[in-house]
Protein backbone atom coordinates (compact mmCIF):
# COMPACT_ATOMS: atom_id res chain seq x y z
CA UNK A 1 0.00 0.00 0.00
CA UNK A 2 1.32 3.44 -0.94
CA UNK A 3 2.18 5.64 1.99
CA UNK A 4 0.50 8.93 0.99
CA UNK A 5 2.48 10.91 3.55
CA UNK A 6 5.76 9.60 2.17
CA UNK A 7 4.61 10.27 -1.40
CA UNK A 8 3.53 13.79 -0.52
CA UNK A 9 6.84 14.46 1.19
CA UNK A 10 8.80 13.19 -1.82
CA UNK A 11 6.69 15.23 -4.22
CA UNK A 12 7.16 18.36 -2.14
CA UNK A 13 10.91 17.74 -2.01
CA UNK A 14 10.98 17.23 -5.80
CA UNK A 15 9.10 20.46 -6.41
CA UNK A 16 11.40 22.32 -4.05
CA UNK A 17 14.48 21.02 -5.86
CA UNK A 18 12.89 21.92 -9.19
CA UNK A 19 12.06 25.40 -7.92
CA UNK A 20 15.58 25.96 -6.60
CA UNK A 21 17.07 24.60 -9.84
CA UNK A 22 14.87 26.87 -11.93
CA UNK A 23 15.72 29.88 -9.78
CA UNK A 24 19.40 29.12 -10.18
CA UNK A 25 18.98 29.24 -13.95
CA UNK A 26 17.10 32.58 -13.99
CA UNK A 27 18.14 36.17 -13.33
CA UNK A 28 16.52 39.59 -13.64
CA UNK A 29 17.34 43.28 -13.44
CA UNK A 30 15.37 46.52 -13.71
CA UNK A 31 16.26 49.85 -15.27
CA UNK A 32 17.47 52.64 -12.93
CA UNK A 33 13.96 54.17 -12.87
CA UNK A 34 12.35 50.76 -12.36
CA UNK A 35 10.07 50.97 -15.43
CA UNK A 36 11.88 48.38 -17.57
CA UNK A 37 12.49 44.82 -16.41
CA UNK A 38 14.68 42.16 -18.03
CA UNK A 39 14.30 38.47 -17.27
CA UNK A 40 16.95 35.96 -18.36
CA UNK A 41 16.84 32.19 -18.12
CA UNK A 42 18.19 28.99 -19.61
CA UNK A 43 15.46 26.60 -20.74
CA UNK A 44 15.32 22.81 -20.59
CA UNK A 45 17.26 22.52 -23.85
CA UNK A 46 20.02 24.73 -22.52
CA UNK A 47 19.00 27.65 -24.75
CA UNK A 48 19.51 31.22 -23.47
CA UNK A 49 16.19 33.10 -23.26
CA UNK A 50 15.40 36.72 -22.39
CA UNK A 51 12.23 38.79 -22.12
CA UNK A 52 11.59 42.50 -21.59
CA UNK A 53 8.71 44.47 -20.05
CA UNK A 54 7.94 48.19 -19.69
CA UNK A 55 5.59 49.51 -17.01
CA UNK A 56 4.49 45.89 -16.50
CA UNK A 57 3.59 45.58 -20.21
CA UNK A 58 5.34 42.86 -22.17
CA UNK A 59 7.61 44.35 -24.87
CA UNK A 60 9.68 41.34 -25.95
CA UNK A 61 8.17 37.91 -25.30
CA UNK A 62 10.54 35.07 -24.33
CA UNK A 63 13.18 35.10 -27.10
CA UNK A 64 16.09 32.77 -27.72
CA UNK A 65 19.72 33.78 -28.19
CA UNK A 66 22.61 31.98 -29.86
CA UNK A 67 24.97 31.67 -32.80
CA UNK A 68 25.27 29.02 -35.49
CA UNK A 69 28.90 28.32 -36.37
CA UNK A 70 30.45 26.88 -39.52
CA UNK A 71 31.71 23.29 -39.21
CA UNK A 72 30.98 23.40 -35.48
CA UNK A 73 28.14 22.27 -33.16
CA UNK A 74 27.44 25.95 -32.56
CA UNK A 75 26.57 28.16 -29.63
CA UNK A 76 22.82 27.57 -29.67
CA UNK A 77 22.02 25.14 -26.82
CA UNK A 78 23.43 22.79 -24.22
CA UNK A 79 24.26 25.69 -21.90
CA UNK A 80 24.11 25.91 -18.12
CA UNK A 81 24.13 29.17 -16.22
CA UNK A 82 27.25 29.10 -14.07
CA UNK A 83 27.66 32.72 -13.05
CA UNK A 84 25.65 35.95 -12.99
CA UNK A 85 27.06 39.33 -12.01
CA UNK A 86 25.03 42.51 -11.62
CA UNK A 87 26.34 46.05 -11.39
CA UNK A 88 25.30 49.69 -11.72
CA UNK A 89 27.08 52.36 -13.72
CA UNK A 90 26.49 56.11 -13.83
CA UNK A 91 28.64 58.72 -15.56
CA UNK A 92 28.26 61.86 -17.64
CA UNK A 93 30.42 62.34 -20.71
CA UNK A 94 30.85 64.95 -23.43
CA UNK A 95 30.52 63.97 -27.09
CA UNK A 96 32.86 65.48 -29.66
CA UNK A 97 29.82 66.97 -31.36
CA UNK A 98 26.06 66.50 -31.37
CA UNK A 99 22.76 67.95 -30.21
CA UNK A 100 23.72 68.16 -26.53
CA UNK A 101 26.84 69.15 -24.61
CA UNK A 102 26.78 66.19 -22.21
CA UNK A 103 25.22 62.72 -22.09
CA UNK A 104 24.37 60.68 -19.03
CA UNK A 105 25.34 57.00 -19.25
CA UNK A 106 23.31 55.32 -16.52
CA UNK A 107 22.42 51.64 -16.56
CA UNK A 108 22.04 48.47 -14.55
CA UNK A 109 23.97 45.50 -15.93
CA UNK A 110 23.62 41.74 -15.86
CA UNK A 111 26.48 39.59 -17.19
CA UNK A 112 25.73 35.86 -17.39
CA UNK A 113 28.36 33.19 -17.98
CA UNK A 114 27.07 30.16 -19.86
CA UNK A 115 29.00 26.89 -19.94
CA UNK A 116 28.56 24.52 -22.86
CA UNK A 117 29.75 21.35 -21.17
CA UNK A 118 29.69 19.09 -24.23
CA UNK A 119 32.14 21.40 -26.04
CA UNK A 120 34.05 22.42 -22.90
CA UNK A 121 33.72 26.14 -23.51
CA UNK A 122 31.78 29.17 -22.33
CA UNK A 123 30.40 32.50 -23.48
CA UNK A 124 29.16 35.61 -21.72
CA UNK A 125 25.96 37.47 -22.59
CA UNK A 126 25.97 41.00 -21.22
CA UNK A 127 22.75 42.99 -20.75
CA UNK A 128 22.61 46.71 -20.02
CA UNK A 129 19.24 48.13 -19.06
CA UNK A 130 18.76 51.88 -19.36
CA UNK A 131 15.69 53.97 -18.58
CA UNK A 132 15.01 54.13 -22.34
CA UNK A 133 15.87 50.60 -23.42
CA UNK A 134 18.03 47.51 -23.51
CA UNK A 135 21.35 46.59 -25.05
CA UNK A 136 22.81 43.08 -25.11
CA UNK A 137 25.83 41.48 -26.73
CA UNK A 138 27.74 38.20 -26.91
CA UNK A 139 31.26 37.99 -25.51
CA UNK A 140 33.69 35.20 -26.36
CA UNK A 141 36.57 34.70 -23.88
CA UNK A 142 39.86 33.24 -25.06
CA UNK A 143 39.83 29.48 -24.52
CA UNK A 144 41.13 26.26 -26.04
CA UNK A 145 37.84 25.15 -27.61
CA UNK A 146 36.73 28.58 -28.81
CA UNK A 147 39.60 30.37 -30.46
CA UNK A 148 39.10 30.92 -34.20
CA UNK A 149 35.58 30.41 -35.48
CA UNK A 150 33.34 31.38 -38.40
CA UNK A 151 29.79 32.61 -37.88
CA UNK A 152 27.24 30.95 -40.12
CA UNK A 153 24.35 32.94 -38.61
CA UNK A 154 23.47 34.81 -35.45
CA UNK A 155 20.09 33.80 -34.06
CA UNK A 156 19.12 36.63 -31.74
CA UNK A 157 15.35 36.74 -31.49
CA UNK A 158 12.95 39.61 -30.81
CA UNK A 159 9.52 38.08 -30.23
CA UNK A 160 6.78 40.66 -30.65
CA UNK A 161 3.66 40.76 -28.49
CA UNK A 162 1.26 41.54 -31.35
CA UNK A 163 0.83 42.55 -34.97
CA UNK A 164 2.45 45.95 -34.53
CA UNK A 165 2.53 48.79 -37.03
CA UNK A 166 6.02 48.94 -38.51
CA UNK A 167 7.90 51.57 -40.50
CA UNK A 168 10.30 49.54 -42.62
CA UNK A 169 12.50 49.27 -45.67
CA UNK A 170 13.38 45.97 -47.40
CA UNK A 171 16.27 43.95 -46.07
CA UNK A 172 19.09 44.36 -48.57
CA UNK A 173 22.82 43.68 -48.49
CA UNK A 174 23.71 46.51 -50.88
CA UNK A 175 21.45 49.52 -50.40
CA UNK A 176 19.22 51.42 -48.02
CA UNK A 177 17.84 53.65 -50.75
CA UNK A 178 14.20 52.65 -50.45
CA UNK A 179 11.07 54.55 -49.44
CA UNK A 180 9.71 53.56 -46.05
CA UNK A 181 6.56 51.46 -45.93
CA UNK A 182 4.08 51.69 -43.05
CA UNK A 183 2.21 48.45 -42.46
CA UNK A 184 1.30 45.76 -39.97
CA UNK A 185 3.98 43.13 -39.42
CA UNK A 186 1.71 40.52 -40.99
CA UNK A 187 1.50 42.64 -44.15
CA UNK A 188 5.24 42.87 -44.86
CA UNK A 189 5.34 39.72 -47.01
CA UNK A 190 2.52 40.91 -49.27
CA UNK A 191 4.01 44.38 -49.68
CA UNK A 192 7.65 43.39 -50.16
CA UNK A 193 7.70 43.16 -53.97
CA UNK A 194 6.25 46.64 -54.29
CA UNK A 195 8.65 48.03 -51.67
CA UNK A 196 11.72 46.78 -53.58
CA UNK A 197 12.10 49.53 -56.14
CA UNK A 198 14.80 49.48 -58.82
CA UNK A 199 18.29 50.36 -57.66
CA UNK A 200 21.62 50.18 -59.40
CA UNK A 201 22.97 47.71 -56.85
CA UNK A 202 20.70 45.65 -54.62
CA UNK A 203 20.45 42.20 -53.03
CA UNK A 204 17.35 41.41 -51.00
CA UNK A 205 17.44 38.20 -48.97
CA UNK A 206 13.92 37.39 -47.76
CA UNK A 207 10.26 38.23 -48.44
CA UNK A 208 9.99 39.27 -44.78
CA UNK A 209 13.47 40.70 -44.29
CA UNK A 210 13.81 44.32 -43.14
CA UNK A 211 16.65 46.61 -42.17
CA UNK A 212 17.46 48.25 -38.87
CA UNK A 213 16.73 50.56 -37.35
CA UNK A 214 13.17 49.26 -37.30
CA UNK A 215 10.52 51.48 -35.74
CA UNK A 216 7.23 50.02 -34.51
CA UNK A 217 4.10 51.14 -32.66
CA UNK A 218 1.87 48.80 -30.70
CA UNK A 219 -1.93 48.93 -30.60
CA UNK A 220 -1.83 50.36 -27.08
CA UNK A 221 0.57 53.18 -27.98
CA UNK A 222 3.98 51.74 -27.11
CA UNK A 223 6.89 52.66 -29.38
CA UNK A 224 9.65 50.10 -29.97
CA UNK A 225 12.87 50.50 -31.96
CA UNK A 226 15.23 47.61 -32.86
CA UNK A 227 18.78 48.40 -33.91
CA UNK A 228 22.44 47.83 -33.00
CA UNK A 229 25.40 49.74 -31.58
CA UNK A 230 29.21 49.46 -31.55
CA UNK A 231 29.27 47.77 -34.95
CA UNK A 232 33.01 47.14 -35.31
CA UNK A 233 34.74 44.19 -37.02
CA UNK A 234 31.45 42.36 -37.42
CA UNK A 235 28.75 41.98 -40.03
CA UNK A 236 25.84 44.42 -39.93
CA UNK A 237 22.48 43.09 -38.78
CA UNK A 238 19.24 42.88 -40.73
CA UNK A 239 16.07 41.32 -39.31
CA UNK A 240 14.08 38.43 -40.71
CA UNK A 241 10.46 38.07 -39.61
CA UNK A 242 8.68 34.81 -38.87
CA UNK A 243 5.31 36.31 -39.75
CA UNK A 244 3.34 33.36 -38.43
CA UNK A 245 4.69 33.79 -34.91
CA UNK A 246 5.67 37.48 -35.19
CA UNK A 247 9.27 36.81 -34.17
CA UNK A 248 12.14 38.82 -35.62
CA UNK A 249 15.55 37.16 -35.81
CA UNK A 250 18.93 38.65 -36.62
CA UNK A 251 20.16 38.07 -40.17
CA UNK A 252 23.78 39.04 -40.75
CA UNK A 253 25.21 40.34 -44.02
CA UNK A 254 27.46 37.69 -45.62
CA UNK A 255 30.69 38.05 -47.53
CA UNK A 256 31.15 36.83 -51.10
CA UNK A 257 31.38 33.17 -50.03
CA UNK A 258 28.43 33.30 -47.65
CA UNK A 259 30.25 33.48 -44.33
CA UNK A 260 29.02 36.03 -41.80
CA UNK A 261 31.89 36.58 -39.42
CA UNK A 262 35.51 35.58 -38.92
CA UNK A 263 36.21 35.70 -35.20
CA UNK A 264 39.29 35.35 -33.03
CA UNK A 265 38.87 35.29 -29.27
CA UNK A 266 38.78 37.25 -27.10
CA UNK A 267 36.14 39.15 -29.03
CA UNK A 268 32.56 40.36 -28.87
CA UNK A 269 29.54 41.08 -31.00
CA UNK A 270 27.93 44.50 -31.45
CA UNK A 271 25.16 45.47 -29.06
CA UNK A 272 21.61 44.55 -30.08
CA UNK A 273 19.30 47.34 -28.93
CA UNK A 274 15.64 47.70 -27.98
CA UNK A 275 14.53 51.28 -27.31
CA UNK A 276 11.11 51.55 -25.65
CA UNK A 277 8.77 54.40 -24.70
CA UNK A 278 5.13 55.40 -24.71
CA UNK A 279 6.21 58.78 -26.12
CA UNK A 280 7.51 58.73 -29.71
CA UNK A 281 9.73 61.74 -29.01
CA UNK A 282 11.76 59.69 -26.56
CA UNK A 283 12.84 57.32 -29.33
CA UNK A 284 14.35 60.16 -31.32
CA UNK A 285 15.93 61.74 -28.25
CA UNK A 286 17.41 58.49 -26.92
CA UNK A 287 21.16 58.42 -26.40
CA UNK A 288 21.24 54.66 -25.81
CA UNK A 289 23.09 53.97 -29.07
CA UNK A 290 25.74 56.58 -28.33
CA UNK A 291 26.18 55.26 -24.81
CA UNK A 292 26.72 51.72 -26.09
CA UNK A 293 29.17 52.75 -28.79
CA UNK A 294 32.85 52.55 -27.87
CA UNK A 295 34.29 55.74 -26.33
CA UNK A 296 36.21 58.07 -28.61
CA UNK A 297 39.73 56.70 -29.11
CA UNK A 298 41.27 60.11 -29.82
CA UNK A 299 42.78 62.04 -26.92
CA UNK A 300 43.01 65.21 -29.00
CA UNK A 301 39.74 66.01 -30.79
CA UNK A 302 40.43 69.69 -31.39
CA UNK A 303 40.91 69.08 -35.12
CA UNK A 304 37.37 67.70 -35.56
CA UNK A 305 35.17 70.55 -36.79
CA UNK A 306 31.52 69.81 -37.65
CA UNK A 307 30.41 71.81 -40.67
CA UNK A 308 27.30 72.66 -42.66
CA UNK A 309 27.72 72.32 -46.40
CA UNK A 310 25.91 72.60 -49.70
CA UNK A 311 26.83 70.54 -52.72
CA UNK A 312 27.03 70.32 -56.47
CA UNK A 313 25.43 66.89 -56.72
CA UNK A 314 21.66 67.03 -56.34
CA UNK A 315 21.30 68.71 -59.70
CA UNK A 316 22.96 65.63 -61.18
CA UNK A 317 20.57 63.34 -59.32
CA UNK A 318 17.59 65.22 -60.75
CA UNK A 319 19.01 65.08 -64.29
CA UNK A 320 19.56 68.83 -64.65
CA UNK A 321 23.31 68.34 -64.89
CA UNK A 322 25.75 65.49 -65.39
CA UNK A 323 28.82 64.23 -63.60
CA UNK A 324 30.46 63.56 -66.99
CA UNK A 325 32.26 66.31 -68.92
CA UNK A 326 31.54 64.98 -72.41
CA UNK A 327 29.26 62.60 -74.29
CA UNK A 328 31.94 61.83 -76.90
CA UNK A 329 33.95 59.31 -74.87
CA UNK A 330 32.54 55.80 -74.57
CA UNK A 331 35.59 54.28 -72.91
CA UNK A 332 37.88 56.24 -70.59
CA UNK A 333 41.49 55.22 -70.07
CA UNK A 334 43.08 57.37 -67.42
CA UNK A 335 46.27 59.00 -68.62
CA UNK A 336 45.40 58.27 -72.25
CA UNK A 337 42.02 59.88 -72.88
CA UNK A 338 42.63 63.53 -73.89
CA UNK A 339 39.66 65.58 -72.74
CA UNK A 340 41.03 68.73 -74.39
CA UNK A 341 40.13 67.15 -77.72
CA UNK A 342 36.55 66.28 -76.75
CA UNK A 343 33.40 68.37 -77.03
CA UNK A 344 31.89 69.47 -73.68
CA UNK A 345 28.32 68.27 -73.29
CA UNK A 346 27.16 71.57 -71.81
CA UNK A 347 25.59 69.83 -68.81
CA UNK A 348 28.66 69.23 -66.69
CA UNK A 349 27.76 70.43 -63.20
CA UNK A 350 31.27 70.76 -61.75
CA UNK A 351 32.33 73.72 -63.89
CA UNK A 352 34.03 76.88 -62.67
CA UNK A 353 31.11 79.28 -62.98
CA UNK A 354 28.57 76.93 -61.41
CA UNK A 355 30.85 76.11 -58.49
CA UNK A 356 31.53 79.82 -57.89
CA UNK A 357 27.75 80.34 -57.75
CA UNK A 358 27.50 77.68 -55.02
CA UNK A 359 30.40 79.29 -53.15
CA UNK A 360 28.63 82.66 -53.24
CA UNK A 361 25.43 81.04 -51.96
CA UNK A 362 27.29 79.27 -49.13
CA UNK A 363 29.02 82.51 -48.07
CA UNK A 364 25.77 84.46 -48.10
CA UNK A 365 23.78 81.93 -46.10
CA UNK A 366 26.32 80.79 -43.51
CA UNK A 367 27.44 77.45 -44.92
CA UNK A 368 30.99 76.36 -44.18
CA UNK A 369 31.85 74.22 -47.19
CA UNK A 370 30.83 73.34 -50.75
CA UNK A 371 30.95 69.71 -51.87
CA UNK A 372 31.66 69.23 -55.58
CA UNK A 373 31.00 65.90 -57.26
CA UNK A 374 32.05 65.13 -60.83
CA UNK A 375 35.13 67.35 -60.78
CA UNK A 376 37.62 64.66 -61.80
CA UNK A 377 38.20 62.69 -65.00
CA UNK A 378 36.53 59.32 -65.53
CA UNK A 379 32.79 59.83 -65.04
CA UNK A 380 31.86 58.93 -68.63
CA UNK A 381 32.07 55.17 -67.97
CA UNK A 382 32.40 55.02 -64.19
CA UNK A 383 29.49 52.75 -63.39
CA UNK A 384 28.19 49.33 -64.36
CA UNK A 385 31.28 47.96 -66.11
CA UNK A 386 33.14 46.32 -63.21
CA UNK A 387 35.92 48.73 -64.05
CA UNK A 388 38.93 48.55 -61.77
CA UNK A 389 41.09 51.54 -62.76
CA UNK A 390 38.19 53.96 -62.75
CA UNK A 391 39.44 57.21 -61.11
CA UNK A 392 42.81 58.57 -60.01
CA UNK A 393 41.29 61.20 -57.68
CA UNK A 394 43.80 63.91 -58.69
CA UNK A 395 43.11 64.83 -62.33
CA UNK A 396 40.48 67.52 -62.87
CA UNK A 397 38.29 68.05 -65.93
CA UNK A 398 39.29 70.98 -68.18
CA UNK A 399 36.47 73.21 -66.86
CA UNK A 400 37.33 72.73 -63.18
CA UNK A 401 40.25 74.88 -61.98
CA UNK A 402 41.23 73.39 -58.62
CA UNK A 403 43.61 76.17 -57.55
CA UNK A 404 41.41 79.07 -58.65
CA UNK A 405 38.25 77.69 -57.05
CA UNK A 406 39.92 76.98 -53.73
CA UNK A 407 41.37 80.47 -53.66
CA UNK A 408 37.98 81.94 -54.54
CA UNK A 409 36.32 79.93 -51.78
CA UNK A 410 38.96 81.08 -49.29
CA UNK A 411 38.31 84.72 -50.24
CA UNK A 412 34.66 84.17 -49.35
CA UNK A 413 35.36 82.47 -46.01
CA UNK A 414 34.31 79.08 -47.42
CA UNK A 415 36.17 75.83 -48.13
CA UNK A 416 35.66 73.28 -50.87
CA UNK A 417 34.93 69.69 -49.83
CA UNK A 418 36.62 66.91 -51.78
CA UNK A 419 34.68 64.02 -53.32
CA UNK A 420 36.12 60.53 -53.89
CA UNK A 421 33.79 58.12 -55.66
CA UNK A 422 35.31 54.64 -55.65
CA UNK A 423 32.65 53.04 -57.88
CA UNK A 424 33.00 50.08 -55.46
CA UNK A 425 36.54 49.42 -56.72
CA UNK A 426 38.08 49.33 -53.27
CA UNK A 427 41.49 48.14 -54.45
CA UNK A 428 41.71 51.03 -56.94
CA UNK A 429 41.00 53.52 -54.17
CA UNK A 430 43.63 51.92 -51.97
CA UNK A 431 46.28 52.18 -54.66
CA UNK A 432 45.57 55.91 -55.07
CA UNK A 433 44.87 56.99 -51.49
CA UNK A 434 48.30 58.39 -50.64
CA UNK A 435 48.43 60.66 -53.67
CA UNK A 436 44.76 61.55 -53.39
CA UNK A 437 45.05 62.75 -49.79
CA UNK A 438 48.32 64.57 -50.49
CA UNK A 439 46.52 66.31 -53.36
CA UNK A 440 43.90 67.46 -50.85
CA UNK A 441 46.55 68.84 -48.49
CA UNK A 442 48.39 70.61 -51.31
CA UNK A 443 45.20 72.29 -52.52
CA UNK A 444 43.56 73.34 -49.26
CA UNK A 445 40.95 70.62 -48.78
CA UNK A 446 40.40 69.38 -45.23
CA UNK A 447 37.34 67.14 -45.68
CA UNK A 448 36.27 64.43 -48.11
CA UNK A 449 33.03 62.66 -48.93
CA UNK A 450 33.76 59.14 -50.15
CA UNK A 451 31.30 57.06 -52.17
CA UNK A 452 31.01 53.32 -52.81
CA UNK A 453 28.30 53.06 -55.45
CA UNK A 454 28.03 49.76 -57.32
CA UNK A 455 28.64 46.06 -56.92
CA UNK A 456 31.93 45.37 -55.16
CA UNK A 457 34.42 44.36 -57.84
CA UNK A 458 36.84 42.23 -55.84
CA UNK A 459 35.11 38.87 -55.45
CA UNK A 460 36.51 38.23 -51.99
CA UNK A 461 35.96 41.66 -50.46
CA UNK A 462 33.73 41.12 -47.39
CA UNK A 463 30.68 43.28 -46.83
CA UNK A 464 31.70 44.56 -43.42
CA UNK A 465 30.40 47.71 -41.77
CA UNK A 466 32.07 49.87 -39.18
CA UNK A 467 30.39 52.43 -36.93
CA UNK A 468 32.36 55.57 -36.46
Amino acid sequence: MINMKTLTTKMAFFLLVLLISTAAMAESITSPNGLLKLNFSVNAQGEPVYELSYKDKEVIKPSKLGLELKNDPGLMNGFTLTDAKTSTFDETWEPVWGEVKSIRNHYNELAVTLDQKAQDRNIVIRFRLYDDGLGFRYEFPLQKNLNYFVIKEEHSQFAMTGDHTAFWIPGDYDTQEYDYTESKLSEIRGLMNGAITDNASQASFSPTGVQTSLQMKTADGLYINLHEAALVDYSCMNLNLDDKNLVFESWLTPDAVGDKGYMQTPCKSPWRTVIVSDDARDILASKLTLNLNDPCAYEDVSWIKPVKYVGVWWEMITGKSSWAYTDDVLSVKLGETDYSKTKPNGRHGANNENVKRYIDFAAEHGFDQVLVEGWNEGWEDWFGHSKDYVFDFVTAYPDFDVKMLNEYAKSKGVKLMMHHETSASVRNYERHMDKAYQFMVDNGYNAVKSGYVGNIISGRTPLWSVDE
